[in-house]
């Protein structure tokens, strides 16, 4: 009889036990249900705001223009990105839903002037119709492969300043001080080589800049072109950094293939060519850099410019880069200094039909010169 008592009240003790233990359990439920959904809420709530401020004007009482140039080829991710980079919108994946979300396409390649205070809606229409958020009041375009005194002159046909006091303020201490200072992961202490021309030969990029007065200041013009080349630029750090080049060294060898380069195809051979001859010690032997170090255009060089013209610049006479840029680089000449192809060429020439033949070794090149260039002069 007693061991009935017994067991009952060990029993009863157990379901009381039992009883605590499930309340406890049920109790960590309630709170660990409560917690997460407190958490998906603020997540939830927190998402809600900032994609609701994300799709508001960056600042709505901002009177500041800002130049974004849209390149072509384009894509919804590429596009966002660069607003988001020149602070005209929030948030690069927010602006990119939107516009999927909206159905939104035909985006044109252009130079824009767009605003903090501009909306989502206001954008997205200025980028489909190609029309500025305010038309520029002052237009200079650039090509690709000039020289720093040929920008100057494009610069004083669009402007009242004369090509000499643009070439003067681009090459004095002051300006160079100045660029440097604001931008000085681009322009280093390699530009102050004694042997260089013009110390930011190469860093006025070549694209087309929009101003909204009509009469800017000079600085402001030529501060614009070096901001385009840090930006262009800055897509590369890391991969300039991993492959232990300097930005001066990509922007010279690029400024090499811009002006040897016919075509896009080209310019990545080009390219590996001359870092298969430093690689093994070859002069570089680019003509253009003797047209450079000669100081005026030629269309033909003869034996005696070759190797009599003594000029840091002259790649006939001197192994390794020049001393810097010969010219401005567009952003395809960049890629291809420091993505080059991979090959076994020493040489190339290019036929008066424009097309670039490679060669392996001197034997193979000089039939080819003999045959498109010699044959060709001969006809004449």
């Amino acid at each position: 009889m007693d061991n009935n008592k017994d067991k009952e009240k060990i029993m009863e003790i157990v379901n009381k036990e039992k009883y605590k233990e499930a309340k406890t359990v049920r109790k960590i439920v309630f709170i660990t249900t409560a917690i997460i959904f407190l958490l998906l809420a603020g997540i939830l709530t927190g998402g809600y705001l900032y994609i609701h401020s994300a799709l508001k004007p960056v600042d709505p009482d901002s009177k500041q223009e800002v130049q974004v140039e849209i390149p072509m080829g384009s894509g919804t991710s590429a596009i966002a990105s660069i607003l988001e980079k020149n602070r005209v919108i929030k948030d690069a994946l927010v602006f990119k839903y939107y516009v999927k979300f909206k159905n939104e396409t035909d985006f044109q390649a252009g130079t824009y002037l767009l605003s903090p205070s501009m909306t989502m809606n206001e954008i997205i229409t200025s980028l489909k119709t190609g029309s500025v958020y305010k038309k520029a009041a002052l237009s200079i375009p650039v090509p690709e492969g000039l020289r720093l005194t040929e920008i100057a002159g494009i610069i004083a046909k669009k402007t009242d300043y004369s090509t000499e006091e643009i070439v003067n303020t681009v090459n004095s201490p002051e300006f160079i001080k100045k660029a440097m200072e604001t931008y000085p992961e681009l322009i280093t202490e390699d530009v102050l080589n004694e042997n260089i021309k013009f110390p930011l030969e190469g860093y006025l990029f070549p694209a087309t800049y929009s101003f909204e007065e009509k009469k800017p200041p000079l600085e402001e013009i030529l501060l614009a072109m070096i901001k385009k080349t840090n930006d262009v630029v800055e897509k590369y750090r890391i991969d300039l950094e991993s492959k232990g080049i300097t930005v001066h060294q990509l922007l010279t060898l690029a400024s090499l293939v811009e002006e040897e380069a016919t075509n896009e195809a080209d310019r990545k051979t080009i390219a590996s060519v001359f870092y298969n001859r430093m690689e093994t010690g070859m002069p570089l032997q680019t003509d253009p850099t003797v047209i450079y170090a000669i100081g005026e255009h030629r269309d033909r060089l003869t034996f005696k410019d070759y190797y009599e013209v003594v000029d840091p610049y002259n790649t006939y006479l001197n192994s390794g880069y020049p001393p810097g840029p010969i010219a401005g680089s567009s952003e395809m000449s960049i890629e291809a200094a420091l993505y080059p192809a991979s090959s076994d060429y020493y040489y190339f020439l290019a036929t008066p039909k424009g097309e670039v033949l490679f060669s392996k070794t001197l034997e193979e090149h000089n039939e080819k010169y003999a045959q498109y260039i010699q044959s060709n002069q001969s006809n004449k």
